[in-house]
């Protein structure tokens, strides 16, 4: 089930009744008071949400649902107005895994939700990544570099995994440091870089696949990821 945030009553009706026809089930809510309400019986698979909304707006909505342990594993994509740039950043900072920007056609909607699903399905279903001389095994809790294990804290595990699953996707420090450590406010960033420094040292010759982006935070390199 995919829940549809978005006062526009046209759009949403378009919506559901596109999302319906092609496979994939969905409920239209007008406001945050009745997605809340719904959500309490249902857990969608996604969320669909409407940033200017009447009430309580689409990021204040979003950072309760990534606050919950219910609900914050629900991947969530943002609709934005044309050009809201700003709106973008901060949705995305805040743990929406994509956006969309209005106007848009109702077949790269279904596409961009597909492929959303399709990524969090894949990532629910690993149990190992590798790239290049470095691999990590999610069962057993264990990172090697060329063979040999490198011990980790639980902080800076899941920095690594984090990276590991976004490769080559540029994560701020900001979107980093509320998703690890749970922060939502600025001036925490440097604990952030401090653990990268670490972490890499920690790697070794691995270490230079956690790439720098200068003003914005950190991706993950290489190539041969399995």
């Amino acid at each position: 089930m995919i829940f549809c945030v978005e006062d526009d009553s046209n759009i949403r009706e378009l919506v559901v009744y596109t999302l319906n026809t092609t496979g994939m089930k969905a409920r239209g809510f007008e406001d945050g008071k009745a997605f809340f309400k719904a959500l309490a019986s249902e857990t969608p698979e996604l969320v669909l949400l409407d940033i200017m909304l009447p009430g309580e707006d689409g990021l204040s909505i979003l950072k309760k649902l990534k606050s919950s342990s219910k609900t914050k594993n629900i991947p969530v994509i943002m609709v934005t107005a044309k050009g809201a740039e700003y709106d973008k950043v901060i949705g995305l900072d805040g743990g929406a895994d994509d956006y969309v920007a209005k106007p848009f056609g109702m077949m790269e909607l279904v596409s961009r939700i597909k492929a959303v699903l399709r990524r969090v399905k894949r990532e629910q279903n690993i149990d190992e990544m590798t790239i290049e001389n470095l691999r990590m095994d999610l069962q057993r809790h264990e990172v090697t570099v060329d063979g040999q294990v490198v011990t980790l804290t639980l902080k800076e595990f899941e920095l690594l995994r984090k990276l590991m699953r976004n490769k080559n996707i540029v994560l701020t420090r900001d979107q980093l440091l509320g998703e690890i450590w749970g922060y939502d406010f600025d001036g925490e960033t440097r604990t952030v870089d401090v653990h990268v420094r670490t972490l890499r040292q920690k790697l070794g010759s691995a270490g230079e696949l956690v790439q720098t982006v200068r003003g914005v935070g950190y991706r993950m390199g290489g190539s041969n990821e399995s």
